[in-house]
């Protein structure tokens, strides 16, 4: 029996999926093919042809903005778009304009087809799998902020911080807040390199550091299941007479020689190793 503390709320997962068909073929030509022992060698030339260019950058901007539709509503993270199951109407708008932004350009497209799918699956709040992938994440996150604050690379520090902040919003309040604490030490000190970088005395934020790791540990713990022990019952110890002692001992003692000569037998039966 486990008891897992959750640090999720009721949510979406969704999957989206675009494509392009059509007003683009590709040739190719081999260039060299060779194989010699233990290794081989190809090389080819690959030639594409776009038969409508203007349709085709159309086409491009279709598909980029049928997904900034849906992705706009959702949360990022490593696992694919993630939407709580409070903004489930949001959601359903979003995926009806992706719809009407491809279904307008494929009407007016000769040669060119743009398509989108959306799957959508529920994530229980005490989904414990979900729960740990998920603390995964924003440990990854935190994680990234650290690193990039010791190695004084606010890109990198900037780009964590907005991915978690996306993420936040499918944690409980409690945790939610513990990120956002995090997100703004990170961009604190992100601000300060920056400033002093200009002045030219960078220093690492030390204290930023350690208070964005504290926030991280904290995810440790709430990913860490709990293990309830069974019971240990006391029992009365059995009283031997000592002839029983005796017997025992001899067993023991008998055991024992029987395993030497097994371990002796095996060794002699085993052929040397030939250098």
């Amino acid at each position: 029996m486990t008891i897992q503390t959750s640090t999720l709320r009721p949510g979406l997962l969704v999957s989206l999926k675009t494509s392009t068909r059509g007003n683009v073929s590709y040739e190719k030509r081999d260039l060299e093919d060779s194989q010699e022992e233990n290794v081989e060698l190809k090389k080819w030339e690959t030639s594409r042809t776009i038969a409508d260019l203007q349709e085709w950058e159309r086409s491009k901007k279709a598909r980029s903005g049928a997904v900034s539709a849906v992705r706009k509503v959702c949360a990022w993270s490593a696992f694919g778009l993630l939407c709580p199951e409070s903004d489930k109407e949001d959601l359903d708008a979003a995926v009806n304009e992706a719809r009407r932004i491809v279904d307008e350009f494929n009407a007016t497209a000769q040669m060119t087809r743009v398509h989108v799918f959306v799957m959508v699956g529920k994530i229980a709040a005490d989904d414990v799998e979900a729960v740990r992938a998920i603390n995964s994440e924003v440990r990854d996150l935190m994680r990234d902020m650290e690193d990039g604050l010791k190695k004084l690379d606010v890109k990198t520090v900037r780009e964590a911080a907005q991915k978690a902040k996306s993420l936040g919003q499918m944690l409980t309040p409690e945790a939610e807040g513990r990120v956002t604490k995090a997100i703004e030490l990170a961009r604190e000190a992100a601000k300060k390199i920056v400033k002093a970088g200009e002045e030219g005395t960078v220093e690492i934020d030390t204290r930023a550091i350690r208070k964005i790791a504290e926030q991280r540990t904290s995810f440790l713990d709430m990913d860490d299941v709990a293990e309830i022990q069974k019971p240990t019952a006391k029992v009365r110890a059995v009283d031997l007479s000592d002839e029983d002692k005796a017997y025992n001992a001899e067993n023991i003692k008998r055991g024992k020689e029987i395993d030497k000569k097994r371990r002796k037998a095996d060794r002699e039966a085993t052929p040397p190793v030939e250098n």
